[in-house]
């Protein structure tokens, strides 16, 4: 028994290191060896002939086959936070609107001391940041003692809406894990503190504002309260100000916003509908879940109007008010926005959850969305990539076309197959002209002749069989792509019974491209 209560103490630590580990183990995986954390920014195809000159940079991940989203808005101010160079404007979908959420554009310029190499990669960072940031500060206000207080804790740390932030690289984790800390320092009577750091939270992301109740002392109507609220929207009014001077007048955002309760149940609709609809069951699924933990989580808050006095509360109803006129704009898409813009209402559920020690059905319900925050970071954005490197100035990777199935991969190889005829590009993004050599290896279930062509010309034939067979051939490529061509005369042979069973012809196996050096 006494070995039993040595142990109990450190069960939440070990849980909590779990949790960690997972969020590192994530990152270690989205991670690309050329383009870091850029991928998350969601540049895509379409926004890449209008972004700004700087953010040509070769390292900067271009989606072909996804949309754009906001971070790479975000992203690109932070080139100019000040709104001055002339080409934002035409990189925007709306500077004005986009501009308020200054604070993290600040921050990776300050950090980066405005070296434009540097800028884009620090951005990409700041989410991983605030997320072991906030990791730090809710540990200390749930005072995590039993695997109950480590339940809210990693409700919070891995909700959709936190993880939603990190994988695209927004405002609303930086922007809650300031209020967690203002919400930390109000407690512990620095109200000054408290207020100059929910007031820096509402330049991450102006709806940090309706955080302020919950920093508000009584009698509600009071000096004091006039004076903390001036502290904490004087900047953000200051801003924009500025940016109605700089850039002209802002969108004020009011088509996310709608008649109470209609976006709400129009999201349930929607949710309902896609689940037999949809080609990912398990994304309709898990967003249907995310959808019930915030109604859990507001149904919670509305059930303990006798809490008015306790500032966690204060800050909860806020959101949750916010929640009831959310427009479609806001809910609509697997996940949506709504966790990410309705996490500071997780992060009191949680922490009240906690504290008032609700049944634990409650943290149960309420925490459903960390499946949804969990599958938001399953799939990789470089899932048609099977080699990439960064040599000289230049970013070099071997890119899937068409004929392949998907890669695979264990902890030695990369591989793919193809049915008969495959192609793939070599990919180049720099200045000028590079060399260098093509390589890999190619392996069959059967005895086959497979033939290689760079362009219109053929540079390797070999018989293919087990084990594998190497090639290697030099190649000089131009900036963009050059097309690579596998062929087989020989038919493909079936992997099983089965109805979805592929049709194999040859494997390739650790595709490499080496430049040389410049």
């Amino acid at each position: 028994m006494r070995g039993s209560d040595r142990i109990r103490p450190w069960l939440p630590r070990l849980a909590a290191l779990a949790v960690v580990l997972l969020f590192v183990g994530l990152m270690v995986r989205l991670w690309h060896p050329a383009f870091g954390f850029t991928a998350f920014l969601q540049l895509n195809a379409e926004n890449d002939d209008l972004k700004i000159a700087a953010f040509h940079d070769p390292s900067i991940y271009v989606h072909r086959d996804t949309g754009g989203y906001d971070g790479l808005y975000y992203a690109q101010i932070a080139y100019d936070p000040t709104l001055r160079d002339a080409e934002l404007p035409r990189a925007m979908d709306n500077l004005s609107y986009r501009a308020r959420r200054i604070l993290l554009p600040v921050i990776a310029w300050v950090v980066s001391l405005g070296q434009e190499a540097w800028i884009v990669h620090v951005y990409s960072w700041l989410n991983q940041i605030s997320w072991g940031v906030l990791g730090w500060l809710l540990w200390r206000i749930l005072r995590v003692t039993d695997l109950r207080g480590w339940l809210a804790w990693t409700g919070v740390m891995l909700a959709t809406g936190t993880l939603n932030s990190v994988r695209l690289a927004l405002s609303d984790l930086p922007m809650v894990t300031l209020i967690a800390g203002a919400m930390l320092a109000v407690e512990a009577g620095r109200a000054r503190a408290a207020s100059g750091l929910l007031a820096t939270a509402a330049l991450a992301r102006e709806t940090a504002v309706l955080a302020l109740p919950a920093l508000l002392e009584r009698p509600w109507i009071s000096w004091r309260n006039i004076r903390t609220g001036l502290v904490v929207a004087t900047p953000l009014a200051a801003w924009l100000a500025y940016i109605r001077w700089q850039v002209g007048p802002a969108n004020q955002g009011f088509s996310n916003l709608t008649l109470p309760g209609s976006g709400y149940v129009e999201r349930w609709q929607e949710v309902l509908a896609s689940i037999p609809d949809s080609n990912d069951p398990l994304l309709a699924w898990t967003t249907l879940l995310a959808h019930v933990g915030l109604t859990v989580q507001a149904l919670f808050l509305l059930t303990r109007w006798r809490l008015l006095a306790d500032r966690w509360w204060r800050l909860g109803a806020a959101y949750a008010a916010l929640m009831t006129i959310l427009n479609t704009a806001v809910w609509e898409g697997f996940a949506g926005a709504s966790p990410r813009v309705l996490l500071a209402l997780t992060l009191s559920f949680n922490v009240l959850a906690h504290r008032t020690r609700a049944p634990l059905l409650w943290l149960l319900l309420g925490n459903l969305g960390i499946v949804s925050g969990l599958h938001s970071l399953r799939d990789l954005p470089y899932s048609r990539e099977l080699d990439a490197h960064r040599s000289g100035g230049a970013i070099s990777f071997v890119q899937i076309k068409t004929g392949w199935s998907a890669a695979e991969q264990d902890s030695d190889h990369i591989w793919s197959w193809a049915s008969e005829q495959a192609n793939l590009a070599l990919v180049l993004r720099a200045d000028i002209p590079r060399t260098g050599v093509f390589s890999g290896s190619l392996h069959s279930l059967v005895p086959r002749e497979v033939t290689i062509r760079l362009g219109n010309r053929e540079v390797w034939r070999g018989r293919v069989d087990s084990p594998r067979a190497r090639f290697s051939f030099p190649v000089a490529l131009l900036p963009g792509e050059t097309p690579v061509t596998f062929s087989t005369d020989t038919p493909g042979v079936s992997e099983g019974d089965g109805p979805r069973a592929r049709r194999l012809a040859f494997a390739l196996y650790n595709p490499r491209l080496t430049l040389d050096p410049p």
